[in-house]
């Protein structure tokens, strides 16, 4: 519910704040006096497009600096999206602004909920749980895509909001298996073009027999023993000489290893501690000799071999050709092959094609069931919302209406598969013909009214604005009009705009809006007439003026208000 408005320098108002409460809400007043000034502003504060929310027709002349400023009582929908949002509501409420600042010229504006900076966009999720704005002749909001479709699944309620979001999902899911089937089958079309060509790099790296990653490492370290092998054989010569056969005739290590344990066996007899020195003698002689025979074999395998050392520098240079021309290492040409095989394979893409095509069969079945349970439920919505609507529009003058909601098959989307058009016709031969092109104005502002109603009971909590629906219609069509909104504030907090005196006469509360020059300056002032003599005076003024039949009228509805 709306329980404040305060604005400055909006319009022609300097400043003004007023505290609103639940029911019926009349605004009343002169051509021109700015009545549709608060609506106006409570659009623009809630992100309204229209121009009559833009911040340069709003900001009051001379101004460089404008205010809109809200207060709505917490509702369980709005506390949810709080949440969601991580904001946190202030002692049961919440607080938006706008506020306009002109700066060298240019004009920029900032929302905020309860102190916090939100974007746009925010407002533009928080306006439908805060505010439902009306006018005559809405025609534009019939014409947006999908309205009408919105209008039927908020009237469904629950049970049918219930179904959206399964909806939403498997639509989404089939979206991705029938780009990933459609995906495949270009990419088929691409590799049956490009086959003789995969065909003949298949055939080369199968012939470069490649299989370990690390291969030309491992045949580098290996070119690299073959290469030094006479140096190698060399060294071990050497070691082999010193170690075993001794040089120039002198002791090899081995024999004098050998005499040292000898000496320290007899030393060990003589003296038992020199046991352990004797031991450690004996082991470094064993360690030494395992030495001599590793060498030996060493050198063994260390043989020269010309034709060995030539083709491993061959197969060095063909897998360096190969990563070369193709610019991958030998992992990513392995996997290269290993994919291409698996292409090429006779039914490799065949396979492959029908695995994805199942499963975009299945996924369209998914999405054929969900729609199909959801247009089951918009069916049985629309004959609803037909009854109710009838009943609603024929006490406004409209005895002979009829109304239809016609619901025809579309491509799948997130929302179904259902295009959703209201049909209406006014008067007897007239066939029914979509809303938006045959009816008037007045017809237009009565369907909305009705419309409107029959959602209440699916958005209990948003408060309703109504921008001079009334107007054009007669006297007796506006008494069932105001009957309709008595009802409706009932169940919602309602405002209305109104030119009619059986509207104004049904308010719960009255507020009339006026224009008085002071200092030169035209101000709009905003009063609420909260006695019954102010009341009347302003139905008389509704009524047509300052007559003693006027002056009759005026009293006679709110008698029989006050009866009510």
């Amino acid at each position: 519910m709306l329980t404040g408005l305060k604005l400055e320098n909006i319009a022609l108002i300097e400043r003004l704040e007023l505290s609103f409460s639940g029911g019926l809400t009349v605004l009343t007043g002169e051509t021109g006096a700015g009545k549709s000034i608060l609506l106006d502003a409570l659009d623009a504060l809630l992100a309204g497009s229209t121009g009559a929310a833009s911040g340069p027709r709003l900001l009051r002349q001379g101004a460089n600096r404008g205010l809109i400023e809200a207060s709505f009582s917490l509702s369980p929908p709005l506390q949810a999206w709080l949440e969601q949002q991580q904001l946190e509501p202030e002692e049961g409420e919440i607080l938006i602004s706008r506020e306009w600042r002109l700066n060298e010229g240019r004009l920029a504006s900032r929302h905020r909920l309860n102190g916090v900076a939100v974007n746009r966009s925010q407002i533009q999720e928080l306006r439908p749980l805060l505010l439902d704005l009306t006018v005559q002749g809405q025609t534009q909001q019939l014409a947006r895509p999908g309205q009408q479709r919105r209008w039927l699944d908020r009237f469904a309620g629950d049970p049918l909001q219930s179904l959206l979001p399964p909806v939403q999902a498997v639509y989404r899911a089939w979206r991705q298996a029938a780009a990933a089937l459609q995906a495949a089958r270009a990419n088929a079309e691409q590799l049956q073009r490009e086959r003789e060509r995969q065909e003949q790099l298949l055939e080369d790296l199968e012939a470069a027999r490649l299989q370990d990653p690390a291969e030309r490492e491992r045949l580098q370290a290996e070119e690299n023993r073959l290469a030094h092998g006479v140096r190698l054989q060399q060294g071990v010569m050497t070691l082999l000489g010193r170690l075993v056969d001794g040089a120039e005739e002198a002791p090899s290590v081995l024999d004098h290893l050998g005499v040292c344990e000898q000496e320290l066996a007899q030393m060990q007899q003589l003296d038992p501690e020199a046991a352990e020195l004797a031991g450690r003698c004996s082991d470094a002689l064993a360690q030494l000799q395992d030495l001599a025979r590793d060498l030996d074999r060493y050198g063994t395998a260390l043989e020269s071999d010309p034709d060995s050392l030539a083709e491993l520098q061959e197969r060095i240079a063909q897998l360096k050709a190969l990563e070369r021309r193709h610019g991958k290492d030998l992992a990513a040409l392995i996997a290269w092959r290993d994919a291409l095989r698996e292409q090429l394979a006779p039914g490799g893409v065949e396979a492959s094609l029908v695995a994805l095509e199942a499963q975009e069969a299945a996924a369209a079945a998914s999405r054929d069931q969900a729609n199909a349970a959801l247009s089951a439920a918009r069916h049985t919505a629309a004959r609803q919302l037909e009854q109710q609507l009838m009943a609603a529009l024929r006490p406004m003058g409209l005895a002979n209406v009829r109304f239809s909601v016609a619901i025809e098959p579309a491509a799948p989307a997130e929302e179904g598969a259902d295009a959703v058009q209201f049909l209406f016709s006014a008067n007897p031969g007239q066939p029914l013909a979509p809303l938006a092109e045959v009816a008037s104005g007045g017809e237009m502002s009565r369907f909305l009214l009705a419309l409107k109603t029959c959602l209440a009971a699916a958005d209990p909590h948003v408060t309703l604005l109504f921008d001079e629906i009334d107007a054009g219609v007669s006297g007796r069509v506006s008494g069932a009009m105001a009957e309709l909104l008595r009802r409706l504030a009932e169940q919602r907090q309602v405002f209305c705009v109104t030119h009619q005196p059986l509207v104004a006469a049904a308010a719960d509360h009255h507020y009339r809006v006026a224009k008085e020059v002071m200092g030169g300056s035209t101000h709009t002032r905003v009063s609420q007439l909260r006695d019954a003599q102010a009341r009347q005076a302003e139905l008389v003024e509704l009524a047509g003026g300052d007559s003693g039949e006027a002056r009759r009228y005026a009293a006679s509805l709110l008698e029989r208000e006050r009866a009510a």
